[in-house]
């Protein structure tokens, strides 16, 4: 039976290295690289997504990784906070497990909005692989 893995994908320093990893480990695996434009910061004109140009970079990045591994790699876009909606997908799509980068958010503002690698980790239903 072919694995699933879900990979969030935010175009950072981790979530590459989140994906590269799964390139590496799971090479048999169906992949799933998810974006997620995060509602709240695009509202206020914070993150990601808040001028609508994510996407186009997003498809292009996760392609040009996942080719140096000669390997096919599916792609969604979607909107919520990102801890919900990542665990949502997971489990709508029946993954197998979650990878995901250690930071994005550091500060007062990781204080206050919570760290979405720690907050997958403490409420999915499949294993999460939180790569450094």
């Amino acid at each position: 039976m072919t694995r699933r893995m879900l990979i969030a994908f935010d175009g950072s320093d981790p979530s590459i290295a989140s994906l590269e990893h799964a390139l590496e480990v799971f090479p048999e695996a169906e992949l799933i690289a998810i974006h997620v434009v995060d509602e709240l910061e695009s509202h206020y004109g914070g993150g990601s997504g808040a001028d609508g140009d994510v996407e186009p970079d997003f498809f292009e990045t996760v392609t040009e990784i996942a080719a140096k591994y000669d390997t096919d790699i599916n792609t969604c876009v979607i909107n919520g906070t990102p801890a919900s909606a990542i665990i949502e997908f997971a489990d709508e799509e029946s993954v197998d497990g979650i990878i995901v980068g250690s930071a994005g958010r550091s500060g007062v503002s990781r204080m206050l909005l919570g760290s979405v690698a720690e907050n997958v980790a403490r409420k999915a239903s499949v294993p999460v692989t939180i790569v450094h």
